[in-house]
């Protein structure tokens, strides 16, 4: 009863944000805690419970007796950009992905 979503475009360190109100809860709880949060991770953290639902669905759980077990959120890769600066310069940017894998556990 897992589901993963790879290469979300945004920064791990502002997606664990969001990881850090769902951990523990029942999956209605997240799913409507999610719903209140105001971040942009917030839909695509959404999208990984419900799809993590669903699996646990297909393999005969019972929805109302699942919790979130484990919530991770990894470094992705890194793209990285260029910006031209004073004297013919360059500045690196890095524009982070993350990685996001959530696992239901049955009470």
């Amino acid at each position: 009863m897992k589901a993963i979503l790879k290469n979300y475009r945004q920064s791990p360190r502002k997606v664990r944000l969001i990881a850090a109100v769902i951990r523990g809860k029942k999956v209605a709880e997240a799913l409507a805690a999610l719903k209140f949060v105001d971040k942009r991770a917030s839909l695509p953290f959404s999208k990984v419970v419900a799809s993590a639902l669903a699996n646990a669905v297909q393999q005969g759980k019972q929805p109302e007796r699942l919790f979130v077990k484990s919530v991770a959120v990894n470094k992705g890769t890194v793209i990285k950009r260029f910006m031209p600066r004073a004297r013919g310069s360059a500045s690196r940017i890095n524009k982070r992905n993350s990685h996001i894998s959530v696992e239901l556990g049955e009470k």
